[in-house]
């Protein structure tokens, strides 16, 4: 093995050893992994089966999509999924901050307010809220405002604060379960589920929701298991397993979801409408395959964990912590180092490997990123990516992989190139 991945992608032999041989270390981790995505393999299987999945539902709608069976069953498998009463499943809806405005407009009124206990959201969701920059459209031209508890130093919630924070405006309460650009721990379940109970004993019409970007079948259960009105993705992540071309979802409690049809559609159509163009048998299909290609995307992540904290990187998770969500962050020493990774990863990529990746100022970032995607879905971060903001403390976060072999060999040829640079030792 160690003399094929020499010759065929030009690795020098002392990182292909030093990488394979951590590799044996990680073993226990690998399983555990693996038992997740079995108990989560048979959850999917179990609600296809109850749907009376069959080809039919593969047709395809044109036009307003009355009647579209295949997208009314992947919506109910969607539910069933995640133990929701209802879910709406779309194509319409084209990334999980799309989602997350859809959830957002649906369910908030002029004079309400939003409140995120977890500190800061992912950058282009503050565009959605307007409060930390004028975004033409934003909730906050709507009359919706924003309060934010952020939190410890340590990266756990203040729960001190956040009762100070409640009022009677606050209607939503946003909880963000990936770390974003945050070197911060990603929440787990139990910590979602300790935070929603705080909340409702504060205030039970509050409504809880989490966006669940980047944490689906992680863990056997998700955060509709433990309280959450509603669960909200992109199907370019986890659930579409990397079949699905595009999409988004919004799970939770029926009145909710339906609040956020009517603005997603029409007022008197909500749900009722929306063809899916021929895409049904991906997003089925993709959500199938999920699991084992988040088992797979897991896997990279505690490899690539194990190997930069083995040359002394401060990373996020450790290679053998508990994880939340599929993204595995890596503090580099410079910007240097930063974009050299993401090179690296963009060089191992089935798609686009000869393009090399540059910062560059990408719309609703307030500094220029790098990304490295070399994915057959346009940014389709359930594919191994990387991707960075380029300012201190230079944390790149990477993501993804379709098959743990593709991930493995990725993050080898990115260590390869920081090497090669003269940018680490072995």
């Amino acid at each position: 093995m160690v003399d094929y991945i020499i010759k065929n992608f030009n690795i020098d032999r002392n990182v292909a050893e030093f990488c394979l041989k951590e590799e044996e270390k990680i073993k226990k981790e690998f399983i555990s992994i693996e038992k997740t995505a079995e108990i989560n393999q048979y959850k999917v299987l179990k609600a296809m089966q109850k749907n009376k999945l069959s080809d039919i539902h593969f047709a395809a709608t044109t036009g307003y999509g009355y009647n579209d069976l295949g997208r009314d069953t992947l919506e109910n498998i969607y539910a069933d999924v995640f133990h929701t009463e209802a879910a709406l499943v779309r194509p319409q809806i084209i990334s999980g901050t799309h989602a997350l405005t859809v959830a957002l407009f649906g369910n908030l009124r002029y004079g309400d307010e939003i409140l995120s206990p977890v500190g800061k959201p992912y950058d282009t969701l503050e565009g959605v809220i307007g409060h930390s920059r004028e975004v033409k459209g934003s909730l906050k031209e709507y009359g919706v405002s924003y309060k934010q508890v952020d939190l410890l130093p340590d990266g756990k919630i203040d729960y001190d604060a956040i009762p100070m924070a409640i009022n009677s405006k606050t209607r939503l309460v946003t909880i963000q379960r990936s770390k974003g650009y945050c070197f911060r721990p990603s929440l787990t379940i139990d910590e979602i589920k300790n935070l929603i109970k705080f909340i409702k004993d504060i205030r039970s019409d509050i409504i809880c929701m989490v966006d669940n970007c980047y944490g689906e079948f992680v863990d056997i259960i998700e955060p509709s298991d433990v309280g959450a009105d509603l669960v909200i993705g992109s199907l370019i992540k986890n659930p579409g397993g990397g079949l699905a071309p595009v999409g988004g979802y919004i799970a939770g409690k029926n009145d909710f979801v339906e609040n956020a049809a009517y603005r997603l559609t029409s007022p008197g159509l909500g749900r009722e409408v929306g063809p899916t163009l021929g895409v049904t048998s991906d997003l089925i299909q993709g959500l199938f395959l999920a699991p084992t290609v988040v088992c797979a995307s897991l896997k990279g992540a505690v490899f690539a964990s194990r190997i930069f904290e083995v040359l002394g990187y401060n990373v996020m998770p450790k290679f053998n912590e508990k994880r939340a969500d599929i993204v595995q962050a890596i503090q580099m020493n410079n910007e240097d180092e930063l974009i050299k990774f993401c090179q690296g990863i963009q060089k191992g990529a089935p798609v686009d490997s000869y393009v090399v990746p540059e910062p560059w100022d990408m719309p609703g970032y307030d500094c220029p990123v790098i990304m490295a995607a070399g994915a057959f879905i346009q940014g389709s971060s359930i594919e191994l990516s990387a991707d960075a903001p380029i300012k201190e403390p230079y944390i790149v976060y990477m993501q993804g992989g379709l098959t743990w072999y593709h991930a493995k060999i990725g993050i080898i040829i990115a260590l390869n190139k920081m090497y090669k640079s003269g940018l680490i030792k072995l």
